[in-house]
This record gives structure tokens, sequence and C-alpha cells, in this order.
């Protein structure tokens, strides 16, 4: 009378089933993350315009100031945000810089007009 062994270990058929539905499972889901971060990107692009937009006016509040001196273009640099400047009516300077907090180097450019609109550049 023969013993047969109990074999341990999966058959190539098995092993077949579940790379296809590993694969299939990839299929579905890969797709619908890269929607996701193309949504996020999109999202933190118009934030960071509001945000910008939000600063300038606040700096203009702040500065009692119904213009800006100047219209400043491709403004996205360190020195270009510092560069954006209102001088309040006591003589007190106020700068954009600090209505940022530092979040440099910003996503996209932008044109801020002498009335203190902000648009991409």
């Amino acid at each position: 009378m023969k013993r047969f062994r109990k074999q341990k270990g999966f058959t190539l058929v098995e092993l077949l089933v579940v790379i296809a539905i590993m694969g299939i499972l990839a299929a579905v889901v890969v797709p619908n993350l890269t929607g996701f971060t193309g949504k996020g990107r999109a999202e933190a692009k118009s934030t960071e315009l509001q945000s910008m937009q939000t600063a300038v006016r606040a700096m203009m509040v702040d500065g009692e100031a119904t213009v800006l001196p100047m219209a400043y273009t491709d403004v996205n640099e360190l020195a270009e945000v510092q560069a954006v400047k209102v001088l309040g009516a006591d003589g007190t300077e106020y700068c954009l810089e600090d209505y940022l907090n530092g979040s440099y180097p910003m996503e996209r450019s932008y044109d801020i007009a002498a009335s203190g609109v902000v648009t991409v550049d």
C-alpha cells in the first residue's frame, strides 16, 4: 500500500487566478488614483489664487490704500513678493510677504493690478 504525502503549496492554476484578480483590481484602481491627483493639483492652484487675492486685499485694508503704488507682474518668488508694498497713512509700510506666511515659491505666477485685483499670469 502506497502512502501519499500531503502536498503543501499552491497549484499553478491557483496562482494564475490570484494574479489575474490582482491585475483586474489594479486596472480599476490606478485610473481612479490619477484622477484624484489631478483634481488635487487644480484645487491647490485655485486655493493659492484665493490666498493671494485675500493677502493683497488685507494688505491694502491695513494700509488704508485704495490702490497700490504700481502694478506688479510675474509675482511668484520671494523677491517679487517682497516688492509688493503699500505705504499706510501713518507711514507704516505693509509688505505682501507678511500676509502670505512664507509660502514660496508659488505654483504659478500672478499679476497684481494697481487696483489690487490678482490674476494668473
